[in-house]
């Protein structure tokens, strides 16, 4: 009709048709309508799958604009927030029953995809539903307003229909249309050439019949169509086009003047009925429709949200929610199974520490990688390594530094060590006491005094070095580390050498009756020693010049988890300090 019209560039303002094709202006430029383009309801169920996140879905329309461009127009709004389509059906009137179970086979075939779109007619709707029924399948619909919240969709097929969400265009019904229209009968409503057939089909008699015109469509329950607001308000946007026309090219005058007629149908669109803006005619007095059109000849859209399910034993459409621009849900009045939604996705969600590996050209399904035990997610796609030294947080959001692992003063293994030494210098400044008691005495000073003062300074070295390999390691810490050990030990060696050498070089001197032998006095033994120590410490001191102590943190490639606190030094490094050229080796040995 709007392609006839526009050839005689006759305005018209549509009641019920919501194809998105006729906001084309180049295409349909003098039409105009009281109900909004079907691209809304295809906004609005896309925020619907959005809200309960199922974004694996299956579609099924009606051949036809309606259908065709409902459904083109929601696969654009779910491309832009990531929701799939799993499987496309079409639908027809002159469809048999058995294409109809070929939709529903499609449908179970995608598994995953438990919810589905239906922008279909109410006729090819509700022949969906019986083949449901018949195959019972169970889906979670979620229909344009072709099904809307009609009982005769579902009339037959409830259990197939339970847990549908259903849209309708919002409205309210007119009591002054339903007076007006229950009071007609065939005598008096003589100029709708039709209401004779109605009449007829409505009761189930011919007029011809006595008796047939004595029935009143007050008689059982009337329910009124839900497009009927928009038709009021179609003819009410009209007249008031005509009149803002009337007075604005006719102001000398109530009547129409000679420059309304002919009309010029460009100018009346465009300057008065996109123009046209009044309060909704006989709209309850707590609701608010101004009708009033966009550029594109659109009226403002506005949907109802039903929720079909069973109460009390009986099935109902319960709204929950609307879409005004904006989705609002009531979601304590929809009785899920479980209390929970069901899901309608693709893949299932990864765990907490796996990533999402996705399939070519598909943002819906997906493979989850497990990631390995010291990597975090530092996307939903991506699991990163912590640093050495790290690990992730329990929430693998990020990392944290691990606890450095050392001997503590409380561990068992240094309780034991610990005990022994306190054990040892306890016994050393006990023979330390001794010899000072008995300083002059003979025995003492027989047994080379000095050297063996020397001797227990080096034992007690000893044992003190286990307290400081004990302590947590620092820069001071393994410094010590590094002169004690090597020191300790040529202090006790070095003494006994020198004591050893003393008493060779007198008993060998006695057998040959030679003279006293040189440097045998506590003087030039004490120097004799202490150079034999400096050896060591000339050895320590390059060790240290060439490798600076530190301390540094390990950790094993096989238990990551695990650092390590410990002295800079290498292994090899420490051996080789140990070893000494020959004049300094025997105190060691």
């Amino acid at each position: 009709v709007a392609n006839l019209l526009r050839l005689f560039q006759i305005p018209q303002i549509s009641y019920a048709s919501t194809s998105s094709k006729l906001s084309d202006k180049t295409r349909y430029d003098y039409f105009a309508r009281t109900v909004p383009p079907d691209f809304y309801q295809a906004k609005a169920i896309a925020e619907i799958l959005r809200f309960f996140n199922w974004t694996y879905v299956s579609t099924v329309a009606s051949e036809g604009d309606y259908g065709e461009t409902g459904i083109d127009a929601f696969q654009q709004e779910a491309r832009t927030r990531q929701i799939c389509i799993a499987t496309s059906a079409k639908v027809s009137r002159s469809m048999n029953r058995q294409g109809y179970d070929n939709v529903i086979r499609a449908l179970q075939q995608k598994s995953n995809a438990k919810v589905v779109i239906v922008f279909a007619r109410s006729e090819d709707a509700r022949e969906l539903l019986v083949a449901a029924a018949r195959m019972n399948a169970t889906f979670t619909w979620v229909a344009s307003d072709g099904w809307g919240a009609q009982e005769s969709v579902v009339r037959g097929s409830e259990t197939a229909a339970d847990r549908a969400f259903t849209i309708e265009l919002a409205s309210y019904p007119i009591r002054e249309f339903e007076d007006y229209f229950t009071k007609l009968n065939p005598y008096t409503n003589t100029r709708n050439p039709w209401f004779k057939e109605f009449w007829e089909h409505r009761f189930g008699c011919s007029l011809q019949e006595p008796g047939c015109s004595e029935h009143s469509l007050r008689d059982g329950a009337f329910e009124q169509e839900s497009k009927i607001m928009f038709v009021v308000n179609a003819v009410y946007a009209m007249a008031y086009a005509l009149h803002n026309m009337r007075q604005a090219v006719c102001s000398n005058t109530s009547k129409v003047c000679d420059a309304m007629k002919p009309g010029n149908g460009k100018r009346f669109y465009k300057e008065f009925i996109l123009k046209t803006k009044f309060e909704a005619p006989f709209r309850p007095v707590d609701t608010q429709n101004m009708v009033r059109f966009d550029s594109f000849g659109d009226s403002i859209s506005r949907y109802n949200i039903f929720h079909y399910h069973q109460e009390e034993g009986k099935f109902v459409y319960r709204k929950v929610g609307y879409w005004d621009q904006n989705l609002t849900l009531n979601t304590s009045l929809v009785p899920w199974p479980d209390l929970v939604p069901p899901t309608s996705q693709c893949s299932d969600p990864c765990r907490k520490n796996e990533v999402k590996s996705m399939q070519p050209g598909d943002v819906c399904c997906w493979i989850c990688i497990p990631c390995q035990p010291y990597q975090y997610l530092q996307d939903e796609f991506t699991c990163a390594d912590c640093s050495f030294g790290q690990w992730p947080l329990a929430n693998l959001t990020g990392c944290y530094d691990l606890p450095e692992e050392y001997i503590r003063w409380e561990d068992v293994w240094a309780i034991g060590p610990v005990t022994i030494s306190c054990l040892g210098i306890l016994c050393t400044l006990s023979v330390v006491g001794l010899f000072l008691k008995h300083n002059e005495t003979p025995v003492v000073k027989a047994s080379g005094r000095e050297l063996s003062y020397i001797l227990l300074l080096g034992v007690l070295m000893c044992y003190l070095m286990t307290f400081i390999y004990i302590t947590k390691p620092s820069t001071t810490v393994c410094t010590l580390r590094r002169l004690g050990l090597g020191t300790s030990f040529a202090v006790c060696y070095s003494a006994l050498l020198t004591k050893t050498n003393r008493i060779a070089r007198i008993f060998s001197g006695v057998k040959d009756g030679a003279q006293r032998p040189r440097f045998i006095s506590p003087a030039s033994q004490v120097a004799i020693c202490g150079a034999l120590i400096s050896c060591q410490l000339l050895v320590a001191v390059i060790w240290l010049l060439v490798e600076v102590p530190g301390v540094q943190k390990e950790v094993s490639p096989e238990r990551r988890d695990v650092v390590t606190l410990k002295c800079s030094s290498r292994d090899s490094s420490m051996l080789l300090s140990r070893c000494r050229p020959p004049p300094c080796a025997s105190p060691s040995v």
